[in-house]
């Protein structure tokens, strides 16, 4: 009796003795990324996988789903608080309207880069943690390089060359086209090649990574260089709130601070990929226009409006949208 009493002794204190993640329940997640998976953002969205898998030693696996085959880009966001997918990967533009404080990120601020643009994009989530995201648990934002103009045929130099073009354009892209007199055309990145290349467009604007990554370097003909009015596109990367809440407390921790580590390599690779970009769009014939000073200052007047256009709409919404604006601008400011 005493010899059983000292081994039920001895297996108690072997399993306190045990870690803590031991008795910690697995969860397996899916991830859906309407990026293609030869794309540089794909492939990241699936090393931030598979490294929470490493990392959490297998308590979280995630199958990973590329290329809208999950759900598509317009869907993505509304699939994960569906619960159709357990992470998703798309641009809030595709939603217009639905995330007003998120919005002023997109605005044409003059964006330089990438790294900028999601220091930017995640420093306005940090501060205001909007209302309008609460559906999900954000893990991280990244957001691109300025968005140009790219034209087929028809180089665009000034504003009245520009006037009346059909153009693409999501989101505050699509106000800011409006804005210089041309007619914006919403669509999904994945079905703006055809569109370009059938002519239902003239063109869109986008970053210079575009080129490569969608190959839109193939369609398109010019590339006018209208940097003060770069604009950027806030890309989400969120998980169901369920499926949230069933992650062990230690496993959350790691995954967050995996998604900050990823959140720069996002913004970095936005960067590389655009020297990519021009370079690809060069070897295509592509040509460079560059807008003169004053030019540059008329484009910029032009989109001057949407500021207080987008602190109206925010006030319809109870957002105070002077304050958030200003933290935006602020924030860039310091950073660039």
């Amino acid at each position: 009796m005493k010899k059983i009493l000292i081994t039920v002794v001895a297996a108690a204190m072997c399993m306190c003795a045990l870690p803590l993640t031991a008795g910690a329940k697995s969860v397996n997640l899916t991830y859906s990324n309407f990026f293609p998976p030869t794309h540089i953002q794909s492939k990241l969205a699936q090393q931030w996988s598979d490294e929470v898998t490493k990392r959490t030693e297998g308590r979280v696996t995630i199958a990973y789903f590329p290329g809208g085959t999950l759900t598509k880009a317009k869907q993505c966001y509304d699939g994960v608080v569906e619960g159709l997918s357990d992470i998703g990967m798309s641009a809030l533009a595709y939603s217009r309207g639905r995330f007003p404080t998120m919005a002023a990120v997109d605005l044409p601020l003059g964006y330089k880069s990438g790294v900028a643009a999601t220091k930017v994009a995640n420093a306005v989530y940090d501060k205001f943690q909007p209302k309008e995201l609460r559906d999900v648990k954000v893990l991280f934002f990244h957001a691109h390089g300025p968005g140009l103009l790219f034209t087929v045929q028809k180089p665009v130099k000034t504003l009245e060359d520009i006037k009346g073009m059909k153009l693409r354009g999501t989101g505050n892209s699509a106000q800011l086209l409006k804005a210089l007199g041309a007619a914006p055309v919403a669509m999904s990145m994945p079905d703006s090649y055809q569109a370009i290349r059938k002519g239902v467009v003239d063109g869109g604007v986008y970053p210079m990574e575009t080129n490569k990554g969608w190959k839109m370097g193939e369609v398109v003909d010019y590339c006018t260089l209208d940097y003060p009015v770069g604009y950027t596109t806030t890309f989400f990367a969120v998980m169901n709130k369920d499926k949230w809440e069933a992650i062990s407390e230690q496993d959350r921790k790691i995954i967050m601070e995996i998604s900050k580590e990823f959140a720069a390599k996002h913004g970095q690779a936005w960067d590389e990929s655009d020297k990519e970009g021009r370079e690809f769009l060069t070897q295509k014939g592509g040509q460079f226009i560059e807008l003169s000073e004053a030019e540059g200052k008329r484009w910029k007047e032009k989109a001057a409006p949407m500021m207080d256009d987008y602190i109206k709409k925010a006030g319809k919404k109870k957002i105070d949208g002077k304050a958030i604006l200003d933290f935006t601008v602020g924030t860039l400011n310091n950073i660039q």
